[in-house]
C-alpha cells in the first residue's frame, strides 16, 4: 500500500505579555479540543515559499501579522497527524516548524485563537519564584518510581542519568536551554500524555496542558531555540515595543529564560553592548522614581553582525 506525504507547517509564536512568554494557539473546535499551535498544508502551487506560507496561513487563522520568522526543525515521527487531515488519515506527514516572534500581542480572529503562559505547558520550566511547585512535589517523585521501575540495573543508573542531567537538585547546573530534552525524557517516563494516545484507557497522570498531534514537542523546541539565541542574536527585541524601560527589557529576558537576573550584572553587561539608546522621556506609572525609556539601537548593527545578550543569574 503506498503512502502519500504531505508537508505541514507549524508557528510558535511567542510575545510578551504582562511579563510573561506567551504563546499563540488554537483551541475550542469540535475537532481540536485540546490547544494547538496555528497549522496549515504547504501547497507548491500557491504559496512560492515556506517563510511566506507560514505567514499567510497565521494570518488567515487568526488574523494576525506575525514579525520575524526563522524555521526550527523538520518533525515527520510515525504517527503525528496534520491538523487538517484528522486522525484517521493514512498520510505520512512532514512537519516544518517554525519561531515568529512579535512585540504586537493584539489580534482579530473568526477562530478560537488566544495567548497561553508558556508554563502552561512545561510548569517546571519557570524557576522564577523558586523550585516550581509541580516540579518538586509531582515529576520528581513521579520520575523516581520510573527509575525503580526499571527492569534492569544498567537501565535505572541510565535512567537516573538522564533524570539527575536533566532535572537536577541544584539549580546552578539547570540548563534553560534543554526545555526539548526534559520533555522528551518526561514522554519516555510516561509522565505526558501524549506518550499515551496510541493506548485507550490507560490511566494518564499528565505534567502541564498536553497539545494537538506533536505540538507540545514543536514548542519545547522553539522554546529552547528562543533561550539559547537571545545569547548570541539580539531577538528579544522583536519582542520589546519601540520604547521600553531597563526593567522592563529584563523582566521579558527573565519571562523568556524562567529564572530571575543580577539587575546590576545585567545592566553592566547591557550597556556594554551599545544595544539600547536612551530617549530622553521618562514613565511616571512605575510606582516609584520615574523610569526612563529606551530603544533599540537598530540601526548600529544594520550592517555588521552583533552578539546578544548576557544573562548573570541572581
Amino acid at each position: 500500500m503506498s503512502i502519500e506525504l504531505s508537508i505541514e507547517l507549524s508557528a510558535v509564536v511567542v510575545t510578551i505579555k504582562d511579563n510573561e512568554a506567551m504563546v499563540l494557539c488554537l483551541s475550542g473546535a469540535a475537532d481540536m479540543p485540546v490547544p494547538a499551535l496555528p497549522s496549515g498544508p504547504f501547497i507548491p502551487s500557491a504559496h512560492r515559499t515556506f517563510d511566506l506560507a507560514v505567514r499567510a496561513f497565521v494570518t488567515e487563522q487568526t488574523g494576525f501579522d506575525v514579525g520575524y520568522v526563522e524555521q526550527l526543525y523538520s518533525f515527520g515521527d510515525e504517527g503525528r497527524q496534520a491538523l487538517s487531515t484528522g486522525p484517521q488519515s493514512s498520510q505520512r506527514v512532514v512537519s516544518l516548524g517554525y519561531l515568529a516572534l512579535t512585540a504586537d500581542s493584539a489580534f482579530q480572529s473568526a477562530l478560537k485563537a488566544q495567548w497561553r503562559p508558556y508554563s502552561a505547558f512545561f510548569p517546571w520550566e519557570d524557576w522564577r519564584r523558586g523550585e516550581p511547585r509541580n516540579l518538586k512535589d509531582n515529576l520528581r517523585p513521579a520520575l523516581k518510581d520510573w527509575c525503580a521501575q526499571a527492569s534492569s540495573e544498567t537501565t535505572r543508573d541510565l535512567r537516573q542519568g538522564r533524570i539527575d542531567t536533566l532535572f537536577p537538585d541544584d539549580f546552578d547546573h539547570w540548563n534553560e536551554e534543554r526545555v526539548l530534552d526534559r520533555y522528551e525524557l518526561l514522554y519516555s517516563a510516561g509522565l505526558v500524555a501524549e506518550a499515551w494516545r496510541r493506548t485507550p484507557g490507560k490511566p494518564v497522570i499528565n505534567h502541564g496542558l498536553n497539545m494537538a498531534s506533536d505540538h507540545r514537542r514543536i514548542l519545547a523546541t522553539g522554546l529552547s531555540r528562543l533561550r539559547g539565541k537571545v545569547k548570541y542574536r539580539p531577538v528579544i527585541f522583536e519582542l520589546m515595543p519601540e520604547r521600553f524601560t531597563l526593567l522592563e527589557l529584563q523582566k521579558s529576558l527573565e519571562a523568556i529564560a524562567g529564572f530571575n537576573l543580577h539587575k546590576q550584572n545585567f545592566r553592566r553587561a547591557l550597556e556594554r553592548t551599545g544595544f539600547t539608546a536612551p530617549t530622553g522621556l521618562y514613565r511616571d506609572d512605575t510606582g516609584g522614581r520615574p523610569a526612563e525609556l529606551y530603544v533599540y539601537n537598530r540601526d548600529q548593527f544594520r550592517f555588521s553582525p552583533s552578539l546578544g545578550l548576557s544573562l548573570p543569574r541572581v
